[in-house]
């Protein structure tokens, strides 16, 4: 374990599509969507825990939840923490961690992932994460991880990649294609050379602030004229005027899609982006009518392919359900189909006209 690897766990979403669970101001990555007794940023940090010194993983979220994480993360330091003043997707994000690391330490290593990613095998990914670490290491390259699709998914990004090795285990990529349809899904699943894109980058410090200076000069301009003061007490005060001059972009299409010299990793480690009720509803034990609760009172009749997640204080019968999303909170009962999940947003833009924002 390198003194010179770090993680930057990106935790600044609202988690939109588990409303009414997540809420803007308790985000899914601070829920145990899945009723494990640990939410997805405590798994998330454990998992990475024994990749890197726990000393070298920090989190990046937004000021509002700062709390939230020194809650659930006691054992953080607090300059681990770092907060963002706007949600300006990843690309900002990881320029922040990249200047305050280079300045820590020229010979830095990063992983940058999301706070909500479930892995199950969690003796794969550390395998798949060790090769990956290694690699750029010693090479100007950025790697990803892929997951070998088993089903034509059109909520994931895909990678193509070359079928030849570049290295043991590693290909270098071809292409990204953000959220195809249905049929050029199912074409990408039949090509054999497409994999889900888990979002989980890894590359030297010094080489993504070489490509931010690349592909993104006006984001890198913007911090690199405020370098001096990060890791100083004067950071907080230029934060706030830095990310104003940010724009929205992601690090997907902002540097990844552009690069020349990215790779990725097809691996199989039980890896779900969690971004859905039904992405819950199959990451969860299910019972002989392929329901999954959580809740400890709930009485199921004549009800099948179903995801309910109630209070345990609460007694919940439901009958003849097929195909359900069914969430109760203290203030918000959601009921809907699981097929029309993807229009949880539009649900919400509903809420929002007749009710204001005090539901969300």
């Amino acid at each position: 374990m390198s003194k010179h690897y770090y993680v930057a766990i990106m935790a600044g979403g609202i988690g939109s599509r588990f409303w009414p669970m997540s809420r803007t101001n308790h985000p899914k990555q601070f829920l145990d969507i899945l009723g494990v007794g640990k939410t997805l940023i405590q798994q998330t940090f454990d998992r990475y825990s024994d990749v890197v010194p726990a000393e070298n993983i920090y989190v990046v979220t937004s000021n509002e939840y700062v709390p939230l994480v020194k809650k659930q993360l006691p054992g953080i330091p607090d300059e681990n923490i770092l907060g963002e003043p706007y949600r300006k997707n990843t690309a900002p994000c990881i320029a922040y961690i990249s200047f305050k690391l280079i300045k820590k330490d020229p010979s830095a290593c990063l992983i940058a992932a999301p706070a909500d990613n479930l892995i199950l095998d969690t003796d794969e990914f550390a395998k798949a994460t060790q090769t990956a670490l290694n690699f750029v290491d010693h090479l100007n390259a950025f790697v990803t991880l892929g997951i070998k699709p088993s089903y034509p998914n059109t909520g994931y990004g895909y990678i193509q990649h070359d079928t030849i090795e570049a290295a043991p285990g590693i290909h270098k990529v071809k292409t990204f294609t953000e959220k195809p349809n249905l049929e050029l899904a199912k074409t990408f699943i039949s090509s054999g050379d497409f994999l889900w894109n888990a979002g989980i980058f890894f590359w030297k410090v010094k080489n993504i602030l070489t490509a931010f200076e690349k592909y993104l000069p006006e984001m890198y301009e913007v911090f690199a004229a405020e370098k001096d003061k990060f890791n100083t007490d004067e950071e907080a005060a230029v934060l706030n005027d830095v990310y104003l001059q940010c724009s929205n972009i992601s690090i997907d299409f902002g540097i990844m899609e552009k690069a020349d010299n990215v790779y990725v990793i097809p691996a199989s480690f039980g890896w779900s982006d969690l971004g859905t009720w039904n992405s819950a509803w199959e990451n969860m034990e299910r019972d002989p009518s392929n329901n999954a609760v959580a809740g400890k009172k709930v009485v199921l009749i004549d009800a099948s392919k179903s995801m309910v997640h109630v209070p345990d204080s609460k007694l919940v019968v439901l009958q003849g359900l097929e195909g359900y999303i069914v969430v109760d909170t203290k203030d918000v009962l959601l009921i809907c189909k699981k097929e029309k999940e993807q229009e949880i947003k539009d649900y919400i833009a509903e809420v929002r006209k007749a009710t204001g924002d005090k539901f969300l």
